[in-house]
């Protein structure tokens, strides 16, 4: 019997800034096929375990696989919306050539996208609701917008592990609602979808894993297990209001 490979192995994985540790020890396995929220207080190391995993930040120490092999033999098989307040949005283009910059990577030597990668642009900008607005500046969009345009970016690479950095900051309640409909969508096509969310009292309706995170790990796995008051105490240090655990 073939063993099933790991969607992300996270081995040993110390990350330092100016000698201090913003994450320490990492251990994590993330299987295929679940859609998974990185939580913690702020300063927890959330964003620094995501890029660290997408090869944007150099470790001190550890070893990290995605599907079995290190990212940069894997880069297709990943899709990626970091922080929206990341994006320099002054940047002269417009949503169809951001969701179209997706395809690139597999593109190769031949620069010009074909009608079959302008066709999946298209579809990708439909799924999010966007298809109005291909030929809008980014810089005229609202953040909910500017949102739904960098996940069709990631919806083009047609990857097998999605990577989204705090996908619902600062968007209204109609965007988060279209988001999360697309994300389970993926799931249903047994995408992994690995999500650094902040908002504790959708964890349950959004997600079926949790990897809960203060520099240390605090746990991994399915969402039932690890969500616990005993947990959510270790991590947030009894700063949570709403301890959404029974």
């Amino acid at each position: 019997m073939t063993p099933i490979i790991p969607a992300v192995t996270i081995q040993d994985l110390t990350v330092a800034y100016r000698d201090s540790p913003v994450l320490w020890d990492i251990d994590v396995t993330i299987p295929v096929g679940v859609m998974m929220a990185i939580v913690g207080p702020n300063g927890a190391g959330k964003t620094t375990l995501l890029k660290s995993v997408l090869g944007l930040i150099r470790p001190a120490s550890g070893n990290i696989l995605i599907l079995g092999k290190p990212y940069a033999q894997q880069r297709r098989q990943v899709g990626y919306v970091p922080q929206r307040n990341s994006v320099d949005w002054d940047f002269p283009t417009s949503a169809w050539d951001v969701v179209t910059m997706g395809r690139y990577g597999h593109l190769g030597w031949i620069r010009r996208p074909s009608k079959a990668d302008l066709q999946l642009a298209m579809d990708a900008l439909e799924k999010v609701g966007m298809a109005d607005f291909a030929n809008r500046q980014i810089n005229q969009l609202s953040g909910g917008q500017q949102q739904r345009v960098f996940l069709a970016r990631a919806l083009v690479q047609a990857a097998d592990i999605y990577f989204l950095d705090e996908p619902f900051a600062g968007v209204d309640a109609a965007t988060e609602a279209a988001i999360v409909l697309v994300l389970k969508e993926l799931k249903r096509q047994g995408k992994t979808l690995i999500v650094v969310h902040h908002d504790l009292q959708t964890l349950k309706e959004y997600f079926d894993w949790i990897l809960m995170l203060n520099v240390h790990l605090v746990g991994c796995g399915p969402i039932d297990t690890v969500l616990t008051e005993a947990n959510l105490k270790i991590a947030y240090g009894g700063r949570t209001a709403f301890i959404p655990y029974v």
